[in-house]
């Protein structure tokens, strides 16, 4: 090219640079994106969401960004920070637990707790089978029983003297004939092991009586009225910063390791299969529609944040160095070139 068309090339570059620059700030900048909105928005119309993507391609974003990608250590540790902020916050002590949830709310999130009848007996027959809890009633029972025999019993609270009689012919008895109280104590706890499955069963089936859907409704509702009224700070005494940055590790390391499970990967796979199922044939906006996004939402996001953004990258001379790197290789082009040069 020579120095004249170079020249020329050279001020056109300038002279489209200038136009772009002006299109991209203030009213010019909202009305173009605003156009485009429209545009894209008239597309989501036509367009169905298995032309722009799969299951599979889905999957793997989950698979890269969610699953392999390697998280900084610094996360759990500025997570944790915030967690103290957030709990060490003016707020805390100026918000009762009643106005974060409503008593129609708790009573909603009761009332359909209530509904799993099922699983509550489940939960109260595997507690009722369970060893440490059949340990504890059999020497409940066995304690009482001995404690009953000795000194709670009718006759050793109606005649005078006679719970005396009895610990002193206890200790009589053990002296003539030595290990006569394990003997009793072995008896009496072999008879709780056979007894045992019958206690269980009447006390799982008393249990099942007691904790009607009333019961356990006036339970909790009249604990819910204790607490309502409390600040988040007063029901949070007793945790201490290290003991939340501790929580929050925990909860950040179980995350790590549950990411990779195949559970994981399962239900990922579900929700996008399912969302696949349901919209994949259909266009975009349906999807749109059916979440709540909105023109008037989309275009009132950028006003907060796109506009404003913007702005900061065109004063940092950011979005001046992008046109000229768009717009340079043109005019330095051969076909730019053949145009602005005469044909021989």
């Amino acid at each position: 090219m020579s120095n004249s068309n170079a020249d020329l090339a050279s001020r056109l570059l300038e002279q489209h640079v200038k136009h772009e620059m002006a299109s991209l700030k203030g009213a010019r900048l909202r009305k173009f994106l605003e156009r485009e909105v429209t545009e894209l928005l008239g597309q989501a119309d036509v367009v169905t969401l298995g032309r722009l993507s799969s299951v599979e391609q889905v999957m793997g974003v989950i698979q890269r960004i969610v699953v392999n990608m390697e998280l900084d250590a610094g996360i759990p540790e500025l997570a944790a920070e915030m967690a103290t902020e957030v709990m060490n916050a003016p707020v805390q002590e100026q918000t009762t637990l009643g106005e974060i949830i409503s008593r129609d709310q708790a009573t909603g999130f009761v009332e359909e707790a209530l509904e799993l009848r099922q699983q509550r007996e489940r939960v109260i027959s595997e507690i009722m089978a369970h060893p440490v809890y059949q340990e504890l009633v059999s020497n409940v029972v066995y304690a009482g029983l001995v404690n009953y025999l000795y000194e709670d019993n009718l006759i050793t609270k109606s005649v005078p003297g006679v719970g005396s009689m009895m610990k002193f012919g206890k200790k009589m008895a053990n002296r003539a004939v030595p290990g006569l109280d394990e003997t009793f104590e072995r008896r009496i706890k072999t008879w709780l092991s056979d007894s045992l499955p019958g206690l269980i069963a009447r006390s799982e089936e008393f249990l099942n009586k007691a904790l009607s859907d009333d019961e356990l409704r006036d339970s909790v509702m009249a604990g819910w009225v204790s607490v309502e009224n409390r600040t988040i700070a007063e029901l949070r005494e007793g945790m201490g910063d290290v003991e939340l940055q501790e929580f929050v590790v925990l909860g950040y390391e179980f995350w790590l390791e549950f990411r990779k499970t195949a559970y994981f990967e399962g239900c990922a796979r579900a929700v996008v299969e399912h969302l696949f199922a349901k919209y994949g044939d259909r266009p975009i906006s349906d999807l749109l529609k059916d979440v709540g996004v909105t023109r008037e939402m989309i275009m009132a996001e950028i006003d907060a944040y796109a506009l404003p953004v913007m702005d900061v990258l065109r004063e940092q001379g950011y979005v001046e160095a992008l046109v000229r790197r768009r717009l340079s290789s043109f005019y330095s082009s051969a076909a730019a070139r053949k145009i602005l040069e005469p044909e021989a």
